[in-house]
């Protein structure tokens, strides 16, 4: 099986690729989307959403990373495309799936599952620019009002050329509620001859076991579970223990540690509170440790509130 990191847009930057590559069995990451619209983009803008272009698009540990655009006309989608992989993406990645109004209002992400023929042209522009030995790969969901069109948008993607397609077993209306409509994912994969990727509720190795008998696929993306779960890949693919909370504070201590090294020192206030809404699902722990931390804003002081509680680890 392969197991791929998903593109969580404002979750998995470059830092949390590089802390949940080196922990995990990942065969891939996706970086958050590029938003392409009317022009080639500039190079710095690749270099600063994927620095790991700087080191042949991989991890500092080597896992892949593949860039995934977000846009609606093929000839711009298409001349992005050329210019991620000539600049070390490892292939390229199409976005349908993503459900925030501010995109899908500008004519992007989920909202263009409402139009398979659409689709289909992104994606074959994009796969006409790109060298043949570089996957062309799309991300989408069920639907987007409603799952009608989930059989037309796969045959879409495949039939304009693309290399493999994950799919997010929920429309844009679902959001992230749960279910997870695997059924849908089985339906596309009796159809399609490429790989298809599985993706959607998959919070552990049960989890991943379950959604891999229902829908037949050698492949899995996991999202929210690997923030809440940071081993997660390992659980699914090594049936490794799943961290403790002794080491996922430590982790995040890394991460801070990391951050302050980093270009975005600023932010760690604002990401390790995101981090710890994902944290509480997996550690009762980390729901008392979020009560103590969310009333402050500075990074020193959250610094020192996650010292403290590892100090008072047994």
């Amino acid at each position: 099986m392969r197991l791929i990191l998903a593109p969580m847009e404002g979750v998995v930057d470059d830092l949390m690729r590089d802390i949940l590559s080196t922990i995990n069995p990942f065969d891939l990451v996706v970086t958050e989307f590029v938003r392409v619209v009317n022009q080639l983009l500039p190079e710095k803008v690749y270099y600063k959403l994927c620095p790991e272009l700087h080191n042949h698009g991989l991890t500092p540990n080597g896992t892949p990373v593949r860039v995934q655009l977000l846009g609606q006309e093929p000839n711009w989608m298409a001349e992005n495309a050329y210019r991620a992989v000539a600049l070390g993406s490892c292939g390229v990645d199409a976005n349908f799936g993503c459900p925030a109004k501010i995109v899908n209002k500008s004519k992007g992400g989920a909202v263009l599952l409402q139009y398979p023929d659409n689709i289909h042209n992104i994606v074959k522009a994009m796969r006409e620019a790109v060298p043949a030995e570089q996957p062309v790969t799309a991300k989408i969901r069920l639907g987007y009002e409603d799952k009608s069109l989930f059989m037309e948008n796969a045959l879409a993607i495949y039939e304009a050329g693309a290399t493999e397609i994950a799919i997010h077993a929920r429309s844009k209306v679902d959001g992230y509620k749960p279910p997870a409509y695997w059924e849908y994912i089985t339906e596309v994969k009796k159809r399609l001859p490429i790989p298809v990727i599985a993706n959607g509720e998959i919070w552990s190795e049960a989890d991943a076991k379950r959604c891999m008998e229902v829908t037949g696929c050698d492949d899995i993306m996991i999202g929210r579970g690997a923030i809440s779960l940071p081993n997660l890949g390992a659980c699914i693919k090594n049936s490794s223990q799943p961290y403790t909370w002794e080491q996922t504070l430590a982790l995040l201590l890394s991460y801070t540690d990391k951050q302050l090294n980093g270009r975005k020192a600023d932010y760690i206030p604002a990401r390790i509170k995101q981090w710890f809404t994902y944290l509480n699902r997996q550690y009762p722990e980390a729901d008392t440790l979020f009560r103590e931390l969310r009333v402050f804003k500075t990074t020193e002081e959250i610094i020192t509130v996650l010292q403290q509680a590892q100090q008072k680890l047994p």
